[in-house]
């Protein structure tokens, strides 16, 4: 499968589909004037079994269809292939690029290597650091605010690859040149009288406090500095410099029904507890359009308003309650402004962190409820309150968090309800199948280029089948042909509140994955109450089909993400292999698929009981 809207993972094939109106030689991927960074590159496609296949005049692997996928190495800049099958070729051009910055000729900087590249705003007393790229034995230097900060030459340092490379076992850091990096930092300057100097504006005022009138300084752009062989130049950087106020901090209101929570400035961090709407918080740092909140998270401005004239959020909280509901238990917490949370899941606990929040708590009223044992609560920090769910049972079965007005509710779903029939061992289960991909998703390609979101649909409905055979009711996100985005796919697991949910894929690799080798069924969790189902379903499958495992991995996917059900993602098998690509487009095995699958759903079930 691929990773182009972060659904799932890897697939970097992207094809449309090939008609195979006659045997014929076919190259799925790459395509002709291909770019990538990976050192090695596989080629997947086909031709009539007869007769061998040659790259480069060297004779490849088949599969008893004819397929095949081998791996071959990449040089830097341009790589020819010609691709040889009888009296067909194909010619298909490869550029593998140079991920390491090239250092400027002469007097100059890198292209686009002066950091900080975005504008920022931080706190007094935080530290700024600068960095550079510019020939070897040159002097570097930043200027701000009539203040020269140097910037040195640095060590070579790791290189750590994408999150891609676990999926490849090739996760190793390796050591990366640094020679023409210059870095550099300053510490700004607390606005206290005891500090010697204030930057304020373009100039340092000596023994100068901020007045709580002045929301932010602002210190301008960064002018870097390069001098060589007695010749200097000087050049702006992209982003510019402020220093926020403590005594003026902006307060943000979370505008979006769950506000995505990261650990830092981009999306290339990693997601926290996402923020119910209406969550506000003290706005503490900027870079770019990310904004850093009091708790230590940032989320992205687009998702939150500036609430003009308000102060930091400070809440107590005293009495908590609840209350009991048919399928759920709603615990509710009454504060005096909607402040960040957290929720870490663990072995038979769900624990509840409520940040900007300090407990004049006294009293909790629990009565004997069906999901939840005990409840206990600490003030870890002076202003961090922790909840502590004690659950009766280790399967956790969903929960949401919402703000109605200031009072946080806590809402933590009962197990379903256990159908009594031996024939029917589901009756009164839900599950949410998602067909993954749709439309112009196609997914990842097979060697003739039948599409995995043609596939999904088929054994999808296969193990709807299965499963409403077994008395299970079943909602399908998708049940033709259709793009359906990742927040609609979302959206019905929230609202539809299944017992759990599944979303089905085949798999693919990154561009130096080695496809003749990579096979197996795979399965993916987030949230540690998909844990359990995502261990069980992957043994159950690989024992009863004998089928080989790629593994069980905790992966951020948009169907593995949501909290109100059990959640995983299940990779049957892998498209870019050409011997189980002939197991995956094969109708009885795609039903032996979904009736292994739909029978590990139901023995899970009753592991759980």
């Amino acid at each position: 499968m691929k990773n182009l809207l972060g659904l799932v993972i890897f697939g970097c094939i992207l094809t449309s589909s090939v008609a195979l109106a006659e045997p014929s030689l076919i190259v799925v991927f790459p395509q002709t004037n291909y770019q990538t960074s990976a050192q090695k590159i596989f080629f997947l496609g086909t031709a009539p079994p007869n007769g061998q296949v040659l790259i480069n005049s060297k004779p490849i692997n088949r599969s008893k269809a004819g397929h095949f996928s081998p791996s071959f190495p990449l040089q830097l800049g341009e790589n020819l292939f010609t691709v040889r099958h009888q009296n067909q070729e194909l010619q298909i051009k490869v550029t593998r690029l140079n991920t390491s910055p090239e250092l400027p000729q002469g007097l100059a900087f890198a292209k686009n290597s002066l950091t900080p590249a975005a504008d920022i705003a931080r706190l007094p007393g935080e530290i700024i650091c600068f960095s550079a790229i510019a020939p070897p034995n040159a002097n570097v230097s930043v200027k701000l605010a009539n203040q020269t900060i140097a910037l040195s030459p640095q060590p070579q340092q790791a290189q750590l690859p994408s999150n891609l490379a676990a999926l490849t076992g090739q996760n190793q850091p390796h050591a990366q040149s640094s020679v023409g990096k210059y870095e550099g930092c300053i510490t700004l300057q607390q606005p206290d009288p005891a500090f010697s100097s204030l930057i304020y504006g373009n100039n340092i005022i000596s023994g100068a406090v901020v007045p709580d009138s002045i929301k932010e300084v602002d210190l301008g752009q960064p002018q870097f500095q390069l001098t060589l062989n007695g010749k200097t130049i000087t050049q702006p950087g992209t982003g510019k410099i402020q220093i926020l106020s403590k005594a003026q901090l902006p307060v943000s209101e979370v505008t979006v029904e769950s506000g995505v929570a990261r650990t830092g400035p981009s999306t290339d961090y990693s997601r926290l507890t996402p923020l119910p709407k209406g969550t506000r918080a003290t706005v503490t740092g900027r870079e770019g359009e990310w904004l850093r909140l009091d708790y230590g998270a940032w989320i992205n401005s687009q998702e939150t308003r500036i609430l003009p004239g308000a102060i930091p959020p400070q809440t107590i909280i005293r009495s908590v309650g609840y209350r009991q509901l048919p399928d759920v238990t709603e615990i509710v917490f009454p504060l005096q402004v909607p402040v960040p949370v957290s929720v870490q899941q663990s072995e038979q606990a769900l624990a509840l962190t409520l940040y900007n929040t300090t407990a004049q708590t006294d009293i909790i009223r629990l009565d004997d409820d069906p999901l939840i044992s005990r409840l206990d609560w600490q003030q870890e920090t002076p202003e961090q309150v922790k909840y502590t769910f004690n659950l009766k049972k280790a399967q956790q079965w969903g929960y949401k968090l919402r703000y109605d007005g200031t009072t946080l509710v806590l809402a933590l779903r009962h197990p379903p309800k256990i159908g009594n029939t031996k024939r029917k061992p589901l009756a009164n289960f839900k599950i949410v199948l998602d067909p993954g991909h749709g439309g112009k998703e196609s997914g990842a390609s097979g060697p003739t280029g039948y599409l995995e979101k043609d596939v999904n649909l088929v054994v999808s409905k296969l193990l709807r089948d299965e499963l409403l055979k077994l008395g299970a009711t079943v909602v399908m996100t998708r049940e033709d042909d259709k793009e359906v985005s990742l927040v609609e796919r979302q959206a019905i697991i929230n609202q539809e509140e299944p017992a759990i949910a599944l979303s089905i894929h085949h798999n693919s690799l990154p561009d130096n994955g080695d496809a003749e080798k990579t096979k197996g069924f795979g399965t993916f969790w987030y949230h540690p109450q998909a844990h359990n189902l995502a261990i069980f379903l992957q043994n159950y499958v690989v024992k009863n089909l004998g089928r080989p495992s790629y593994g069980v991995f905790w992966n951020n996917l948009a169907l593995t993400r949501p909290s109100a059900a059990p959640s995983v993602l299940l990779e049957l098998g892998f498209m870019s292999n050409p011997d189980e690509f002939e197991q995956v487009v094969n109708p009885e095995e795609q039903k032996k698929m979904a009736y292994a699958i739909a029978q590990g759903i139901t023995e899970w079930f009753r592991s759980v009981r």
